[in-house]
């Protein structure tokens, strides 16, 4: 028996936006002000909103269930098997060893502060955040500079203003990716669409950086090698998010920039080296390593980055794709009634062309270079999985929640609720991302709270869904280095505890000024430079065109693309590893490897 959405169940829409609002504000209390752990939060944050859509939307309590299975399956596989193996070949390069020799490849380029921080801070922190993510960029990368010798206040404010310019494409994209499953738009629009507001602020960021380090005079003494930081990064983000993937920008803009820079300073010297006033004593001990072994070290992050960017092109997937198991919820399938049609709950279980086997499989190749015995490897899973348990239920539980709320009608009748803001609301869009990252730490929680809003809302008032969503995850990352959870990982790194609310007050400024920034971008561009809104409709509607005969014989030939692509992969990836694996050094684990805070 079939059930049909409500969108106004109360007969007033604000009375009906109220009540859908409830399970929201409660998250946001209970993580703001109750300081309850994420995986508790987001649990009663899934009961409530399967009491709202039972009691007052008059869902069935089994679709309501089913609802929220449905999403916790989809958070688990693909985005936590993502979570979980970036993290996991995180750790085998921490635990091998070859995480340091990384480290003082970066840290051992040059005295000067300010480039200091454009590397570090700017570049390195960028790549951690495209590889691990959650938590781990500021905890790695403010230590670091504090051991170089930077005034501790100063390197925990600069690593979280920083950590801007990535966090949108996280995690090997992990925001984009819940953007997409929750708003139903395709995910590589929503891409494209971030990849063409971000790399505004990205370019801007190195220059903020070395200002509030060392002022006017101190920026211009440097500003070839900050240009070149910027735009480098930016062009790089602009490219990969458009036309390659969105798990790659994070990984390829910072490599890009960083390789940049160091190529830049290897010709460009700053005429003074600049220091903090009575900064304290370097702690940390740099050591210069030879070319081989700093190839070595990085060579899990390359294979990765290789394996990544062919796992998302659309012959590969095509081809990957062809093992993969539909499940249908039965229980569920086609007994929705939305938008007058019903809602497909098929569970698609493609376990090769996901993007977390592509990263396993990064995983895999680094063992064997890194010489990391079978034990070993198998130990570091176990830990891994082990850590990232309650982290994993609190995404399970997200993505619940955001699917009952999608299918009840809550989400609807918030993103009607919005639309009284009329021409207004692009401009108004990124500051709801911004609350939702403050609030909850995470791009990829604010998109799946607010996407499916965002793009309601934006399609009543004639505006590109995809421009509000792909705003929903540009303007939290404004609100990152302000997150209590970030403060909290940045305060612990740098031996700050307890001064979090000196550390809030160094950020919230820079943090509304990027926010406000990225509010004007998107009301241009919903209105004066639409242009720039990706056409993604058009081809979908194209290829909807296409006689079935054609399009089998555009598969085939995916496919044979894609089949081609991968042995062409396989070859570099044997040279590279062979090239490593006959470095010196590497085979045990320390058992004592870096903690990552996930939230």
């Amino acid at each position: 028996m079939t059930w049909t959405q409500a969108i106004n169940p109360l007969d007033n829409l604000f009375l009906s936006a109220l009540v859908a609002a409830i399970p929201i504000l409660f998250m946001f209390y209970a993580l703001a002000i109750a300081k309850m752990k994420g995986y508790v939060a987001g649990l009663l944050t899934l009961a409530i909103a399967i009491g709202v859509a039972v009691f007052v939307y008059g869902m069935p309590a089994g679709l309501a269930i089913w609802s929220s299975v449905y999403g916790a399956i989809y958070g688990l596989f693909p985005i936590g098997w993502i979570v979980l193996t970036a993290v996991f070949l995180y750790q085998l390069t921490v635990k091998s060893g070859q995480f340091e020799i990384i480290k003082d490849s970066i840290a051992a380029i040059t005295d000067d502060r300010r480039l200091q921080a454009l590397l570090i801070a700017f570049g390195f922190g960028a790549f951690l955040e495209g590889a691990a993510g959650f938590g781990t960029p500021v905890a790695i990368t403010a230590g670091m500079l504090v051991g170089l010798g930077f005034n501790p206040l100063y390197a925990a404010g600069l690593c979280l203003i920083a950590n801007t310019a990535p966090v949108a494409f996280g995690g090997i994209g992990i925001p984009i990716i819940t953007a997409g499953a929750v708003s139903g738009i395709d995910t590589m629009a929503i891409s494209q669409m971030v990849g063409r507001q971000l790399p505004f602020l990205s370019v801007f960021v190195p220059f903020w950086l070395v200002f509030i380090m060392a002022g006017w005079k101190g920026a211009k003494e440097v500003m070839p090698a900050i240009i070149v930081s910027g735009v480098s990064f930016a062009v790089a983000q602009w490219f990969s998010a458009n036309y390659l993937s969105p798990m790659l920008p994070d990984i390829i803009s910072a490599l890009v920039s960083i390789v940049c820079l160091v190529v830049f300073l290897r010709i460009w010297k700053p005429q003074n080296i600049w220091r903090f006033k009575d900064e304290p004593p370097a702690t940390l001990e740099v050591k210069k390593h030879s070319f081989g072994a700093i190839a070595k070290a990085w060579s899990p992050f390359i294979v990765l980055t290789i394996l990544i960017g062919d796992w998302g092109l659309k012959s590969v997937k095509a081809l990957l794709d062809t093992v993969t198991i539909a499940i249908p919820f039965n229980a569920i399938n086609n007994l929705i009634i939305a938008d007058g049609s019903p809602v497909a709950v098929v569970y698609k279980f493609n376990y090769l062309s996901a993007a977390g086997t592509a990263i396993l499989i990064s995983a895999v190749i680094t063992a064997f270079i890194l010489k990391i015995r079978v034990g070993d490897f198998f130990k570091t899973f176990a830990e891994t999985v082990k850590s990232l348990t309650l982290p994993l239920i609190t995404i399970a539980s997200v993505l619940a929640f955001a699917y009952v709320a999608n299918w009840s009608g809550m989400t609807p009748t918030l993103g009607k609720a919005f639309t009284v803001t009329g021409a207004i609301f692009p401009l108004l869009a990124p500051i709801l991302g911004w609350l939702g990252v403050f609030i909850t730490g995470s791009d990829t929680s604010a998109n799946a709270l607010f996407g499916k809003m965002q793009a309601v809302a934006a399609a009543d008032i004639g505006v590109d869904p995809v421009l509000t969503v792909a705003a929903n995850a540009s303007g939290g990352v404004a609100a990152k280095m302000i997150s209590p959870q970030s403060i909290a990982v940045a305060t612990a790194a740098c031996n700050l505890v307890g001064k979090e609310s000196d550390m809030f007050r160094f950020t919230v400024l820079h943090s509304l000024f990027f926010m406000s920034i990225v509010c004007v971008i998107t009301y241009l561009q919903a209105y004066v430079f639409t242009w720039m809104i990706p056409v993604y409709e058009t081809a979908k509607k194209a290829a909807a065109q296409i006689s079935p005969e054609a399009a089998k014989a555009a598969e085939a030939a995916l496919k044979s693309n894609g089949t081609m692509i991968m042995l062409a992969t396989g070859v570099v990836i044997l040279v590279i590893a062979i090239y490593a694996y006959k470095q010196a050094g590497g085979g045990k684990l320390d058992k004592n490897s870096a903690k990552i805070s996930v939230h």
